[in-house]
């Protein structure tokens, strides 16, 4: 047994907190490997000396992070490399392409000069789209003289995202992250900000937006007092517009230590419940891939505590092959978020970016699985929307596979959208039993271009115009 698992002993409420009916556990020192840590991971030691040589490759261009409560509570290394928790967070070599491998791994064999190995890295890097939809081109917002606001973006009308500096990187990172750019170390390829006074000056000019996603990176990794700093502020009448706030995170699967025994864990309970108070929704915005991370006595206490401060907790992730693509593991996981109280919300489709040939599925196989796997729960679990393409167009959501006069189609909707116009209107394409992403489909019934096309690209080229 690890040295973790004997940290959990629950201490007894303290009296102030007895209220809240969550139990706190003695302090758990947060340890945690980069790629320059690989050889120090004991784990990995049963690795062949060609897989720990691969990893190497792969965590060079891509970022790598995980800590020891990890390794130690989440991953079966009995299993490894085929465990799902393993593959969620350690570096695989069919993550890059064969060529991309090969490139790097020539370089780290013979030794290359330093410049030499970053121009390839970086190089690499820019050809696996590592801002996709258009987020650097058309989500970032201006400023009333038509500078772009780092650090915000606002894609769709009620909703902001804001990235604080202080929240961008993770306790561990997922291999398949969408936002892996953000971690890499180039500030040219980074989202975000640190100016408080720029968030909160456009909240309050744009009283259209009731919905705040602080994201990341993942805020919990912050210091709740810098936390505080951007959401107390919220309180004041002027944000009376603001309805919900959001708060993205990983921190409840990769670190609960952080909502229980933390050093300012009790000051974030206090923040979430003072927040619900006010009169705000709060919502952790939580990311799950597999039923494991659930399954341990932190996670659950973590869960616990939080709903205790009044925060409503969605659990959302994408499907993603060699981690959860089986219906068995999604009807296992919504289950179990229903039953410690947690909201099911989304079921994503891998996005277009850094290693998503190692981990996309056919939209078909999705589709299949979220049918085979909604029907095996309550209705308290089929709020999970999916599966869905967080594209640039909107959010779209693949409703199911049908014929259609003779043509079988994939029907398509809007769940959000650039254009509000466009939202829970049907449309559809034509079957493509290998197509992974929105813009591999075309129109169905012989149809020229969708009904939003024109609509959508009249916007991109206004956006392009004014970045």
């Amino acid at each position: 047994m690890s040295a973790q698992v004997h940290a959990l002993k629950p201490l007894s409420p303290r009296p102030a907190e007895a209220h809240s009916g969550a139990e706190l556990f003695d302090p758990v020192p947060f340890k945690v490997y980069t790629q320059r840590d690989l050889e120090r991971i004991p784990q990995l030691a049963k690795l062949s000396v060609e897989q720990r040589f691969e990893m190497k490759v792969v965590s060079s261009v891509l970022p790598f992070r995980v800590n020891q409560y990890v390794i130690d509570e989440l991953i079966d290394w009995d299993k490894v490399p085929e465990d799902p928790l393993f593959q969620l967070t350690f570096p695989q070599r069919g993550m890059l392409a064969p060529e991309h491998y090969e490139r790097i791994a020539e370089l780290l064999r013979r030794d290359a000069p330093k410049d030499e190995l970053e121009r390839a890295i970086d190089a690499v890097r820019h050809a696996l789209n590592p801002h996709p939809a258009d987020q650097m081109q058309m989500n970032m917002p201006l400023d009333d003289e038509g500078h772009r606001l780092d650090g915000m973006q606002h894609k769709y009308r009620e909703t902001v995202l804001f990235f604080p500096s202080q929240g961008q990187t993770c306790h561990s990172y997922c291999t398949f992250c969408f936002r892996w750019a953000q971690f890499v170390g180039d500030k040219e390829l980074r989202i975000a900000s640190s100016e408080a006074s720029a968030l909160h000056s456009y909240l309050r000019q744009h009283t259209e937006v009731t919905d705040l996603l602080v994201t990341g990176g993942d805020p919990m990794v912050m210091k709740t007092r810098h936390l505080r700093d951007y959401l107390e502020p919220l309180l004041q009448p002027e944000f009376d517009h603001i309805q919900t706030i959001r708060i993205g995170s990983k921190a409840l699967t990769f670190w609960p230590h952080r909502f229980l025994g933390a050093e300012d864990a009790d000051d974030l309970m206090r923040l979430l419940s003072q927040l619900v108070e006010s009169g705000k929704h709060v919502a952790l915005m939580a990311h799950y891939n597999h039923w494991k991370e659930l399954d341990t006595e932190a996670a659950q206490a973590a869960i616990r505590r939080v709903r205790a401060t009044g925060a409503v907790i969605r659990a959302q992730g994408p499907l993603i092959a060699h981690i959860n693509d089986d219906p068995a593991v999604w009807a296992k996981l919504w289950k179990m978020e229903v039953k410690l109280g947690l909201v099911p919300y989304y079921m994503f489709v891998e996005r277009d970016t850094g290693a998503r040939n190692y981990f996309e599925v056919p939209l078909v196989r999705a589709w299949e699985i979220y049918q085979q796997a909604i029907q095996q729960v309550s209705g308290l679990a089929r709020t999970a929307r999916g599966p869905s393409m967080s594209a640039s167009p909107g959010k779209v959501e693949i409703q199911g596979i049908t014929e259609i006069a003779g043509e079988k189609v994939f029907v398509l909707r809007f769940i959000q959208g650039r254009n509000p116009d466009w939202v829970q209107r049907p449309f559809f394409a034509k079957y493509d039993d290998k197509a992974t992403w929105l813009d591999q489909l075309v129109p169905a019934f012989g149809e020229q271009k969708w009904f939003w096309q024109d609509d959508y690209e009249a916007i991109r080229r206004e956006r392009l115009a004014a970045a």
